[in-house]
């Protein structure tokens, strides 16, 4: 266990330890600082043996979980005691596709709470900041979460990378298709659900291997994905359903997950999961949920922004896009590491300026792209030359979320010169640095954690 003692005037200790069983049993630390997080978040006060499948899930990721306790040890009379934390951080370490199959290490935080008795005592800051600090020195180049309020991270660096879409599929008679040979590759099999738990992992790592934008998943999803339970009900799912898809070969490259949901006005079925490791079985998928007899509408929380399947519909109205929503966050700590990492499509350069509130990526940089690799130089900091007349001085000027949310091309330099975000410092800059770093494809995450 690491502990870090604070000043007088910030009256908490931060201790960090594994998420993990102890002799198959949850270990004195652990188990208050799950009941925390459950109250963070509004939920069921978990059991000992609920708990336990928790951490035996946490422990598969190697995830390391933060309390800030009362430095004093003491709490009043009849309140929940010193060891329970006042405010709980975790993080476990996956991948994030950055192009062309790249998978760039990624430091994930999840699990982020303070208790509504302590806020505005710097206790986030303390445990970001802390964290921040040791994952830049272990080397890892991006950040990443995804938050439950959209207005506490940006402070920190953080920008939103990624977004996702609730769709509505009109499906009653069937989803007709613009090329119905296309929808029409393999076959689709019914399956039981708790065969994609055992699935889940092959599956996704394809999937994640393929798709620009896509971070590593935690050993929760397989559970959820079959129905076999998730944080806060870990009770099997009794009415889902699941479907798998079959190449040429007959090999599994897709799978579906779904059931029906309470609505008086028509029958729905949502979409609880669905990976499909190629056009063909997307298509396929879809082919299939269209052909569910009762079934008015087909509802999915994690579509795309640019969906296939809207584009393959000949009834292209009957897809609608009922809302969206900012997913994947993310924050860059090193800047060479993470612009070399990435993939790009044009050759050029471009000297930018960026500004972080905590120091890790603040400077000046000169990207040089060349056959689709950047390499990134860091320059000083004191030119004396003017702007105009200085060849490495920067051409645009932003902070490290702004960075972070152009990373992966979700969003223009264009479109953040235009919010107040960016500064152009000359003219045609913000479309300079967009003809760089525009992605071949729009990023996608399909995880949330």
């Amino acid at each position: 266990m690491k502990s870090s003692q604070q000043s007088g005037s910030f009256p908490y200790e931060l201790k960090t330890f594994p998420s993990r069983l102890v002799d198959g049993e949850l270990s004195p630390e652990i188990a208050p600082w799950i009941q925390a997080v459950a109250m963070g978040f509004h939920g069921d006060a978990p059991t000992p043996e609920i708990s336990k499948r928790y951490v035996e899930s946490e422990q598969i990721d190697g995830r390391m979980v933060t309390g800030a306790y009362l430095s004093h040890g003491t709490a009043p009379a009849g309140a929940w005691g010193a060891q329970y934390p006042v405010a709980t951080y975790a993080y476990h370490r996956k991948t994030l596709n950055v192009g062309v199959g790249t998978l760039l290490p990624v430091h994930q935080i999840t699990a982020v709470t303070v208790r509504p008795s302590h806020r505005r005592r710097g206790l986030l800051r303390a445990m970001m900041s802390s964290d921040l600090a040791q994952a830049k020195a272990a080397g890892i180049p991006i950040a990443a979460l995804t938050a439950s309020e959209a207005t506490i991270y940006g402070r920190f660096g953080f920008g939103v990378a990624t977004h996702e879409s609730e769709v509505e599929i009109t499906v009653k008679g069937g989803i007709t298709f613009h090329n119905p040979a296309a929808a029409a590759h393999g076959t689709v099999e019914v399956a039981d659900a708790i065969v994609v738990r055992d699935l889940h992992n092959e599956i996704f790592a394809q999937v994640h291997e393929a798709t620009y934008g896509s971070i590593g998943r935690q050993d929760m999803y397989r559970l959820a994905a079959s129905g076999q339970g998730n944080y806060g009900a870990m009770e099997p799912v009794k009415n889902i359903r699941a479907a798998l898809h079959y190449n040429a070969a007959g090999a599994v490259d897709g799978y579906v997950t779904y059931k029906p949901v309470d609505d008086a006005a028509r029958s729905v079925v949502e979409v609880v999961d669905l990976l499909a490791t190629t056009g063909e079985a997307y298509l396929g998928l879809w082919n299939f949920l269209g052909s569910l007899d009762l079934i008015d509408v087909i509802k999915w929380d994690k579509a795309p922004l640019v969906d296939p399947l809207e584009w393959a519909m000949a009834a292209k109205r009957n897809y609608k896009r009922t809302a969206s929503e900012d997913l994947l966050w993310l924050r860059i700590l090193d800047v060479p590491a993470a612009l070399a990492a990435r993939d790009y499509r044009s050759e050029g350069s471009i000297t930018i300026h960026v500004g972080d509130p905590l120091g890790h990526a603040s400077g000046r940089f000169r990207i040089d792209v060349v056959h689709g690799k950047a390499t990134v130089t860091r320059l000083a900091e004191d030119f004396s030359a003017p702007e105009s007349e200085d060849t490495d001085g920067p051409l645009l000027d932003m902070g490290v979320a702004e960075l972070s949310s152009l990373y992966l091309g979700g969003v223009s330099a264009q479109t953040l010169t235009k919010a107040g975000r960016v500064r152009e410092l000359r003219p045609g800059a913000a479309a300079a640095f967009d003809a760089l770093f525009s992605p071949a494809e729009a990023p996608h995450c399909l995880t949330s954690f």
